[in-house]
């Protein structure tokens, strides 16, 4: 097989010169271009009634990610659901939790932290068992979070206040990349809506995450690159590794 020049990564431009891909492409003299394969749209406030779910009954509301967040008060103010002091915020990591100024005054809030992952939350849910939690989040939800809420006994309720959905790639139709980087099956099933007739020939394919790669192996494509590794925790460390053998060949 060919060297591996060219790289799309299936994400927004990092926003950060520090961006270890940066790095990459100057250690190994590589061309990587970012893209996102996907994005989310809010759903509409009608469309949102028909779940007859009442915002203003939770006191309680669980965020994720920002996307969460921007679009459970983009909900609120189309539903002209006041922002009350009295509700607590639980968020997956202290970034999320700071992110929630542009809507509240932070200092005057009862926002909650996790470490980093759903499972660290979990220990700060369940020190609020008595509360009845709203989980604001889009189509596509983790099948672990539902499943660690019920198995911890604790009251929820899901509210799907946007999608994912495929961003329009056909500026791509006629570009060539040596390796494509995908980040969930969301990106896979975006490249094949785009490009129908898509054939991975010589092209590398790189997953990070379990089911990533079982989207990319259900497609009918050969994984070359899996992240994370033990010796290769992020994905430009576990390309960078592939790297260093394929294009000595």
């Amino acid at each position: 097989m060919t060297k591996v020049l060219s790289i799309l990564v299936s994400q927004p431009q990092p926003e950060s010169e520090k961006s270890p891909y940066y790095g990459l492409a100057q250690k190994l003299k590589l061309k990587i271009d970012f893209r996102s394969f996907i994005h989310v749209e809010g759903i509409p406030a009608q469309a949102f009634r028909k779940d007859r779910i009442a915002l203003e009954e939770y006191n309680s509301v669980i965020f994720t990610s920002r996307n969460a967040v921007d679009h459970y008060f983009r909900m609120c103010e189309e539903m002209r659901v006041p922002i009350r002091d009295s509700v607590k915020y639980f968020c997956v990591s202290e970034a999320i939790g700071y992110y929630l100024q542009k809507y509240v005054v932070y200092r005057k809030r009862k926002i909650f932290n996790g470490k980093q992952t759903f499972g660290d939350l979990i220990a700060v849910l369940k020190k609020h068992n008595d509360e009845k939690f709203l989980l604001p989040c889009s189509d596509i939800l983790k099948k672990e979070i539902p499943k660690k809420l019920e198995a911890n006994d604790l009251e929820y309720s899901k509210a799907v206040i946007y999608k994912t959905v495929c961003s329009d790639l056909s500026d791509l139709a006629n570009v060539n990349y040596d390796m494509l980087v995908f980040f969930s099956p969301s990106g896979i099933k975006s490249l094949f809506k785009n490009f129908p007739e898509f054939k991975q020939n010589n092209t590398r394919i790189a997953a990070f995450g379990p089911t990533t790669a079982k989207a990319v192996e259900d497609a009918g494509l050969t994984l070359n690159v899996r992240a994370p590794l033990p010796h290769a925790p992020s994905m430009s460390m576990a390309i960078e590794d592939y790297l260093k053998t394929s294009n000595k060949r």
